[in-house]
């Protein structure tokens, strides 16, 4: 079995402005600036075969470009159940589209839908039992969050890992644009 999630990449002068809101939030564990990514698609664990067959999908989705722009933050959960803050995806149709083909591809790959709704963001950090007024100051003190928009020329399928840190990702494809 191996965990897998296609995702954009964040630009690493786009993710240099992330990391620097990753500050003010105690017991915060911040993510990486390799680790800064745009979940499309969270197939979860699957075993090797499938994992062939699911590459064999995504690279025959396609598409053009996306140019994309993070705006605003927020955080998934509530009160102590906060697990997670996020910086988030302005509205764009053509990222919706290339997840939702993304989901097609899992599908005819064998893997059940995703029935969550898609919430374009990027982790900042993941939380265990926070103060919830500590996390709403952050919010408001970081909520206008804008990075400059940047070009997406592509995705790509990782792996991931738990290690003592947190999750590890390791490319192992990658899908142009374009």
């Amino acid at each position: 079995m191996i965990r897998l999630f296609a995702a954009i990449t964040i630009p690493e002068h786009i993710g240099e402005g992330l990391i620097r809101h990753q500050v003010g939030l105690d017991g915060a564990r911040w993510r990486p600036l390799d680790a800064l990514h745009i979940t499309l698609r969270f197939a979860g664990d699957v075993p090797e075969n499938v994992a062939e067959d699911l590459d064999s999908e995504l690279a025959v989705i396609g598409g053009r470009p996306i140019d994309l722009t993070l705006s605003g933050v927020g955080a998934f959960g509530e009160g102590v159940d906060i697990h997670a803050i996020w910086a988030g995806v302005e509205d764009n149709a053509e990222l919706r589209h290339l997840a939702a083909r993304c989901e097609t591809a899992c599908r005819r790959a064998g893997l059940a839908a995703d029935t969550r709704a898609y919430k374009p963001h990027v982790t900042l950090a993941y939380l265990r039992r926070p103060d919830p007024a500590k996390v709403a100051a952050w919010i408001q003190a970081h909520n206008l969050l804008k990075s400059p928009s940047f070009r997406v020329m592509g995705f790509r399928l990782f792996s991931s890992w738990q290690t003592d840190a947190g999750s590890a990702y390791r490319e192992e494809a990658a899908y142009p644009l374009g």
